[in-house]
């Protein structure tokens, strides 16, 4: 599954990157079942998602759970590839906020 590892995130919409990278540096990981986890400053989650056929293509469709600054948090988000080693998306906290992201597969 070419979604699978490690990606750093380099821009989100709603945080700036002093926020992104707060406790460590962001990122998502998703694993080649379509299991992961991904943090951005005080978010963090578990991954549940997989490959889904769009009109444009495919993208990585997930749901997460975990929490938000040490309260419970869920929520949704997809991921498309821009280029090889590029990605664009959006994560939905559930009831909170949303944002479009970009991220960098890690070396």
């Amino acid at each position: 599954m070419k979604y699978a590892g490690l990606w750093h995130i380099t821009t989100m919409e709603m945080w700036d990157e002093d926020y992104l990278n707060m406790e460590v540096p962001a990122f998502i990981q998703i694993k080649r079942e379509g299991g992961g986890q991904f943090q951005f400053g005080l978010v963090s989650g578990q991954i549940d998602g997989e490959v889904v056929k769009t009109g444009a293509g495919e993208r990585f469709e997930f749901t997460w759970e975990g929490n938000d600054e040490c309260d419970p948090a869920s929520g949704s988000g997809w991921l498309a590839m821009t280029a090889k080693n590029e990605l664009e998306g959006k994560i939905k906290i559930h009831h909170g906020d949303s944002s479009t992201l970009t991220a960098k597969r890690a070396k």
